[in-house]
Formats: structure tokens, sequence, C-alpha cells
């Protein structure tokens, strides 16, 4: 530790780690990976065999200080530097040292830029009072707001734009707030934003008319541009996180000796950033010694009380099964009754919005209160901390997802108005609101006071009931995750949802960032982040697919009218209104192209062009996969 903690100063190279958007998940893992490496380069050394191939090139260029070796190691490295360069020419010299220069303005540049990034120094000082867990949602849910940023520019490009530049005059006359519009429509998406381009229905065929270049192309483009991406940037961030995970498996061990005295960062001159510091190291060793604590007690157990440990699961995933049929039917309950009493005249104004509110609240008590009961029934189950988050996440993704999915079947069969898709979008719309004012409430109203009263009156029978707080992760995570899904769901209903995710997703930032500095402890017990990430992404992927399915399901629905006397009393609004679907406006483009387009483009969705792609990229990653075990398999080798 630094000798004189009065001057302590931070610099960021070390702490700022990747920031950006594609490589924000290294932020789980980059610690615990570089420390795997360390460990790897000495027990070369200690074996007498040096680093080989590109591993020894990347060597002899990285600065003297990033060598993970000792003095004398250095030393050594530093003479067989002088003596190398003394045998090249003037020439090499300079380009060599060019080279050295480019990349040390290049590393300062890019530390600089992630030194700005939003919220950079929130997530530092998080990650030192609360650990890896805690920092993790943080990562994600910055992640999250980044990705909706990007899907709000794709929005602006393809749809919002052309509609605002080639729309008519009757559009700015329905965007005029007055008549019968009130404060409510806001709440509900009626009236007013019925009429907006919140909803599908405001974006009719204009005067951008041509047979390639069209308002429904335009539209379905800019909706399958949002979820292309989002399925690129959820399997590229799954898979690395799986691959780090891989790293840090059984193969890998923590070097507890390391941790203790190599992993001191000196450059830090402040006492708060040294606090912060040492409780990460400390927190990283608790974590440690927890797991292997659980080890031990799982290799004592004996024949019967693994049968016993058996029969206990099995009963326990019964009652978790009951549990999710018991809320499926009241989500049920709730929507029929909505659907049947929500839309009557005659009722007050305030028990018609609960009423039509009833789903998003039933769906939202449901969500909050059933994680809950799955953290207590896993706790029965003897996992480990780390298998007993992921069990909890498991559980309660499934249940969201499902909820969710039954909710969008009974709007689905249940929708009788014309513009059945402007139904849908403010059925998305009101669960979007309705779970931000949840986490609102949750924090201001239950967190902050139960807060207040465990420091005004902590002997009181109330302080003593409801304990101390923490940051459950996995229960905040699902938030996110279901949140993520219903902009995904309905954002060809509604495809301004992105932006209001957005704007929710940052002001949630600031919510769980007070609740989590002003009202929360530290958890006791540790969970590696670096194995919850990859399920972060994976549940984000299944919340993608009843998306993509969902959608899927809507296209498919939109089919060209028999007659005339179809399309007058079925006539659908939006893009595809007036008896245009998906498949007859892509016909006439694709007919309006050359022949030998033609031809491409029908080769290019077909099967015979997929197969071969698919058959080519299994075998470029298995390829790839076979040179990255290649170095571990000569390590352990030579380990024998």
């Amino acid at each position: 530790m630094p000798a004189s903690p009065d001057s302590y100063q931070i610099f960021p190279a070390e702490e700022s780690g990747c920031s950006n958007l594609t490589l924000d998940c290294g932020e789980y893992h980059q610690t615990e990976i570089s420390e795997h490496a360390a460990s790897e380069a000495d027990e070369r050394l200690e074996h007498g065999h040096p680093s080989r191939g590109p591993c020894r090139d990347k060597m002899s260029n990285q600065p003297l200080r990033d060598l993970t070796l000792c003095i004398q190691g250095k030393r050594d490295a530093r003479n067989a530097r002088k003596i190398q360069t003394g045998n090249i020419s003037s020439w090499a010299s300079w380009r060599r040292s060019q080279s050295i220069t480019n990349k040390r303005v290049c590393s300062k540049l890019g530390r600089a830029i992630s030194g700005m990034l939003p919220w950079q120094h929130t997530l530092h000082i998080i990650k030192g009072r609360f650990g890896v867990g805690v920092n993790a949602y943080f990562v994600f849910l910055r992640y999250l707001v980044y990705l909706n940023l990007i899907h709000c520019a794709l929005l602006w490009v393809f749809i919002l734009g052309p509609a605002v530049f080639y729309s008519g005059g009757s559009d700015k006359e329905a965007l005029r707030f007055g008549g019968n519009d009130s404060i409510l429509d806001f709440f509900l998406g009626s009236g007013y934003l019925d009429r907006s381009p919140v909803f599908y229905g405001f974006y009719t065929r204009g005067s951008l008319n041509f047979p390639c270049l069209n308002t429904p192309l335009l539209y379905l483009t800019g909706i399958l541009a949002v979820l292309l991406l989002s399925l690129i940037m959820e399997v590229r961030r799954t898979t690395l996180g799986y691959k780090h995970t891989w790293m840090l498996g059984k193969r890998s061990r923590m070097n507890v000796s390391y941790k203790i005295f190599c992993g001191w960062d000196f450059t830090i001159q402040e006492a708060d950033a040294a606090t912060l510091k040492s409780n990460f190291i400390r927190n990283d060793l608790k974590l440690h010694l927890e797991e292997q604590r659980f080890f031990l007690h799982e290799a004592r157990r004996t024949v019967g009380q693994r049968v016993r440990l058996y029969l206990l699961r099995f009963t326990l995933n019964l009652l978790v099964v009951s549990l999710l049929g018991g809320a499926f039917y009241l989500i049920y309950f709730a929507t029929k009754t909505s659907q049947s009493l929500g839309t009557a005249d005659s009722t007050h104004w305030l028990v018609s919005l609960l009423l039509q509110y009833l789903p998003p609240i039933t769906i939202t008590f449901v969500n909050l209160f059933l994680p809950h009961v799955f953290r207590k029934i896993s706790s029965f189950e003897d996992y480990s901390f780390t298998v007993q988050v992921n069990t909890t996440l498991v559980r309660s993704i499934f249940l969201k997802l499902a909820s969710l999915g039954i909710y969008l079947y009974f709007v689905f069969t249940a929708t009788h108005e014309q513009c059945a898709e402007n139904q849908f979008g403010r059925e998305m719309y009101k669960l979007c609101i309705f779970n931000f004012l949840a986490t609102f409430c949750n924090a201001f109203l239950v967190d902050y006071p139960r807060k207040l009263v465990r420091e005004k009156f902590p002997s009181s029978l109330v302080a003593r009931l409801s304990g101390k707080q923490h940051f459950l992760v996995p229960f905040n995570v699902l938030d996110l995750v279901y949140a993520q899904t219903v902009s995904w769901v309905g954002v060809y209903f509604c495809p301004l949802l992105p932006l209001i995710g957005t704007l929710t997703l940052m002001a949630t930032f600031y919510i769980k960032k007070f609740t989590v500095l002003r009202c929360c402890v530290a958890e006791k017990r540790m969970f590696r982040a670096s194995n919850a990430s990859v399920l972060f992404h994976f549940m984000l992927l299944l919340g993608l697919t009843m998306a993509a399915a969902t959608l899927g399901v809507t296209l498919d629905q939109q089919q060209p009218p028999v007659d005339e006397t179809t399309l007058l009393q079925n006539s659908p609004c939006g893009p595809f209104g007036n008896g245009q679907s998906v498949f007859n406006v892509t016909g006439v483009c694709v007919e309006s192209v050359p022949g030998l387009a033609q031809t491409a483009l029908r080769y290019l969705a077909s099967e015979a062009f997929a197969l071969p792609l698919i058959l080519a990229e299994i075998f470029r990653r298995t390829t790839k996969r076979k040179e990255f075990e290649g170095p571990s398999l000569s390590l352990t080798q030579t380990h024998v």
C-alpha cells in the first residue's frame, strides 16, 4: 500500500476499462482475465518455458511496466531489447520508435475518451463499495441506454424522418391538441397520442411513393434493422461472455498470493481511491473464500444426504411450477376483467383508468412478489450463492417472459378495433409507463422511508422487522430485461417506444444510484459477475426471440384481402393500409428492378444461399476455437 495516503490521486488508466458500446462487457471479466494471464506467464517462466509465437512478439512490443515479470526479469528484457535494437538499421529503429510513440498516443487518447464516458466515476464508486456484482448491473443498464440510442437513430432515419418531411397537411392538423383531448391521453395512449407519431397508425403512405422507396418499405426496413442490430449485439456479447467464463472455469484458478501482493494499483494517489481499491480487493477475496467453503461442504456430502437433497429440490420445483400456474391465471383474470369493464362509458374516469391499467398492475405485482419467493426457495436448495442467483434469475425471467407472452396472446385474440395495431401499441406503451412508475414509487415510497425509519428509530419494531436493505442484483436485472423486451415487442406498433425507453432507463440509472448509495448496504456474500453477465444477455436473447415471433405473427396476419368487400370491412391502418401487405409491397419492389438483380435477390432469399453460409460460419468458428485452445492445451501438457 502507498506510504503517504494524504496525497493520493488516481489516474483513469486502470479504472476506466472497456466502456464503449461493444466492449462494456469487458468490465465484467477484465480483472480476472488479466490475473489468469499473469499467473500463466509466471508459470511459464517457473518451468523454463518462455512465451512462443504471437505472445512473444506481443511481449516484445509491450512497455516494461506492463510485463508480468519480476524486477530482474524486466531488467533482462530491457537488456535484450537494447541488444536487439543495436543489431538493426537506423531506418528500422526509427520505424520501431514511431510505432511505440503512436501506440502510446492512441493508448492515452483511449483512456481520456473512456474517462469522459457517462457515469464512469459513479461506476467506480459503486464497484469499490458494493463489488463487481452490483457494478455489473449498472454497466448492463448503461449498455441498454447506448443500444436504445442507436435504435432511436435508426428509427429516425428510416421511419420518423421520412414521415416528417413527406407528410401532408392533414397530419399537421391532427397533431393539434384540443377538442376531447386530455392529460389522461398521455397515460392511456389514446386521443392525442393515438393520432401522433407515437403509434403505428400515424405512418400512412404519403408523397414518398416509389416502387422501392416508399413508407411501407422504409417502415419495415427500420424495424428489421433494429431487431437485426440487437440480435448481432446480443449474440456477440453472449458468446464473448461465455468465452471469458470458460477461461475462468475449472481450468483456471485464482492466485491468492497474486491478488494480495500484486493486486494493488500503485498509481493511486488519493485516499478515497485507495479505500475503494482496497474494498474491491477485499470483496474479491471474500468471494473466493465463499466459493472454496461451499466446494468443501459439497465434497463432504454422503449418499443419504444427496438423496434427501434431490428429493427436496424436486418438491421445491413442484412448488415453483404451482406458483407460476397461479400467476398466469391471475393475469388471465385481470385481462378479461379489463377488457370487459374498462371500456364502459358509465364508469368514473378514475375507475376506468384503474381498470385499463389492471393487467399492467397485475403483471407488475406478480413480477415483484414471486421473484422474492423464488429467492427464498433457492436458499433451501443448498446451492452456492452464485448458483442461487442464477437459479432465481432463470425462474424469474421465465415468469416475466411467460406472463408477457400470455398477456400478448389475450390482447391479440380480443382485439376488435379497426386499427388493431394501435390498440396493441397502446398496451405496450402502458406496460412501459407503469413499469417506470413502479420503479420510481418503490425507490421513494418504500426504500427511502424504510431507510429513514432505520436511521431515526433503529430500536423500533418496524426497523427490526425490515432489517438492512441490500441491492438485489437478480431482481433489478430482471426489471431491465423485462423493460427491454417490452420495447422490442412493441417497436413495430409504437415506433417511439425506444425513445421512451431511453428516457426511462436514464432516469432509472439515477434512481437506482440513489437507492444503492443512500439506502443499501453491501452484501456479506458476493457472487461472480462474469458468470451472471452471460445470463443477463442470454435472457435478452430470449426477449428478442419473443419480439421476433410477435412480429412474424403480425406480418403473417396482414394478408392481402380476398375481394373489395373484405377490404372495406377490414381496412387496416398505418403504412400497410388500403389492402397492402408486406408481401405485395416487397413483390412490387422486386419486380421493378432489372432481371439480373431479381435473380440475385431470389438467390439470396433461398436455402441454396443460406445453407453454405451457415456451414462456412460453423467451420470458421470451429477453426477459431481450435486455434484458441491450442496454447492452453500445450500449457497443460507442460504442467503434466
